[in-house]
């Protein structure tokens, strides 16, 4: 729906989350913050404990980074249990994911409208007048 993008790497180690090179305790705002835990929150530390996922993050404003990150620590989280591990527990990540929030796994296709001519946005018009 928003103009941020966040790319995850997701490796073999000792369960550090970093986000643009800061810990992701840092993450900025405070309000939102919780909203970046929610997949650590819902699949249990145990999960990531044996992974390290590095999020660079750019574009769009505070709210839409912060569902950026979140998005891409779910899916990259998903993609190295389908490759690394095994199918079923990565479809058990899945769908766990996606029973609690489905736009934490599936990105919003929604995107700005382009303006066009004859008025000041996409839809709107100019005033007619006949006189």
């Amino acid at each position: 729906k928003k103009k941020a993008t966040a790319v995850a790497c997701c490796r073999t180690g000792q369960g550090v989350l970093r986000v643009n090179g800061n810990h992701i305790d840092t993450v900025q705002p405070e309000l939102l913050r919780a909203k970046v835990f929610e997949p650590v929150l819902l699949l249990g530390a145990d999960r990531y404990s044996k992974v390290d996922i590095r999020i660079r993050v750019r574009g769009g404003g505070f709210t839409s980074q912060i569902y950026a990150i979140r998005q891409a620590i779910a899916k990259s989280l998903i993609a190295y249990y389908q490759k690394y591990i095994d199918e079923a527990s990565k479809k058990e990540i899945r769908d766990i994911l996606v029973a609690y929030d489905k736009s934490i796994v599936i990105s919003d296709p929604r995107r700005c409208e382009a303006k066009k001519f004859g008025g000041r946005s996409a839809r709107a018009r100019f005033q007619k007048s006949y006189r």
